[in-house]
């Protein structure tokens, strides 16, 4: 006689697991109990965290941030009805892919910017306007922000960024031409900026 465990140690226990997750995100979705969307995508620089509310896109984060942290602070800051599921974030994994593999220069995504307050929120809406393949200075953004002084609030703005590649806080670099500091780490800041000028 088969049991419920051995069903999930069967060897397509993971294709299983993953449709039986997929099918209780659809369900919570459908009666309004799921608050925050989860899912794992691959990248060049490491696995990386999506996380969406019915708004949109609300957490990217890379594997430096510790993933389980993360969720923890999504469901005390948003809501502890967070379920992973895959499905629900599918277009945010395509449109990630199509950036990596040179495909895509801009993203065409519902975000949710909650999680970002004041001038963070306003420092990340002009973040949005630097293109793809160039770059601006912090003290620059500080100025399109309406406060030239708040350069290094700025910089908190870009390493508290919610959503990174997505709201491209990469592409602000130091007045003297450094990179400066970045949440995935300055050799992802390098190669994301590199990737961009060789497209």
């Amino acid at each position: 006689m088969t049991t419920a465990l051995d069903a999930l140690l069967a060897p397509d226990a993971p294709a299983d697991l993953a449709r039986l997750t997929d099918r209780l995100a659809t369900q919570a979705t459908d009666a309004d109990l799921l608050d925050v969307a989860h899912r794992t995508i691959d990248s060049p620089y490491g696995p990386l965290l999506a996380a969406a509310t019915p708004a949109g896109l609300v957490r990217l984060a890379f594997a430096l941030e510790d993933h389980g942290v993360v969720l923890d602070r999504l469901a005390a800051q948003i809501s502890p009805r967070v379920l992973a599921s895959s499905r629900s974030l599918d277009p945010v994994a395509r449109q990630l892919e199509e950036y990596f593999a040179g495909r895509r220069q801009a993203f065409d995504l519902s975000l949710d910017l909650r999680l970002a307050r004041g001038f963070r929120r306003q420092v990340l809406d002009h973040l949005r306007e630097v293109p793809y393949g160039h770059t601006a200075t912090y003290t620059a953004i500080a100025a399109a922000s309406g406060s030239p002084r708040a350069v290094r609030a700025v910089g908190t703005a870009c390493a508290t960024n919610p959503i990174p590649i997505v709201v491209p806080c990469h592409r602000i670099v130091r007045t003297d031409g450094t990179i400066g500091q970045y949440l995935g780490g300055t050799a992802t800041k390098r190669a994301l900026l590199a990737m961009e000028e060789a497209a």
